[in-house]
């Protein structure tokens, strides 16, 4: 399986320290430590509240992640371990303990990271059950950019625009179910996807319908007060 290429209508992207380049990435030379490395940079990002601290728990949560390490369970947890002891002593991340042993911590070693794993130390923070869990390593869904191009064409400048705008006021399922239908009903137009998604938006959208559309479903959007836009 060959990697498709990255998003450019726009790629999303995890922040990375300028010295990971300059002074890091010229140290590492284990390939768990740097996928260690890279992944807590990137779950770090992402936690929405609370100190950046990850528990052995979060790691072991992400069975993606575990796959990237080892096929085997046994040995991609073994490979983990191997990888966090060396960000410790590198001294990428932090690592905090909070008495029991179940209540370890991984952190990036920064000046946040520094406070929150004195606080964890001195027992003056612990995660509450209300505190927001990291995301899984998943495949990004694709998003209406990529939906376009891979489904009906090249985009313009000012298609751009109107993709950008719909994928404001769609939900994403909605976008990809209405390119699926105009693909199955071979009509590969941005104006038909979109008089799906307003017609939806209007009239209300049943979460059973299914994809496969009937003729009379397809004359609904090309006839009457949707008509104007296929001409």
């Amino acid at each position: 399986m060959t990697f498709q290429g990255f998003d450019v209508h726009p790629p999303r992207f995890t922040p990375l320290p300028e010295q990971f380049f300059t002074e890091l990435l010229p140290q590492i030379d284990d390939l768990d430590e740097l996928r260690v490395t890279l992944y807590v940079l990137w779950r770090v990002a992402r936690l929405k509240s609370g100190f950046p601290a990850l528990q052995w728990r979060d790691l072991l949560s992400d069975d993606r992640f575990l796959q990237a390490l080892a096929p085997d369970r046994a040995e991609a947890e073994a490979r983990l371990q191997q990888g966090l002891r060396r960000a410790v002593a590198r001294g990428t991340l932090l690592q905090a303990a909070a008495g029991e042993a179940d209540n370890t911590y991984w952190l990036l070693n920064t000046p946040r990271g520094q406070q929150a794993a004195a606080a964890i130390e001195r027992g003056d923070w612990l995660p509450s059950e209300s505190d927001d869990l990291p995301p899984f390593l998943q495949p990004q869904q694709p998003n209406i950019f990529r939906l376009y191009e891979e489904n009906i064409g090249p985009l313009t400048p000012l298609l751009a625009d109107a993709l950008r705008e719909a994928e404001q006021e769609y939900p994403a399922a909605w976008i990809r179910q209405a390119f699926e239908i105009a693909v199955e009903r071979n009509v590969r137009n941005w104006r038909y996807v979109e008089a799906i998604l307003r017609r939806w938006k209007e009239e209300g959208r049943d979460e059973r319908e299914d994809s496969r559309y009937s003729e009379e479903d397809r004359r609904k959007y090309v006839q009457g007060r949707y008509a104007d836009l296929f001409e």
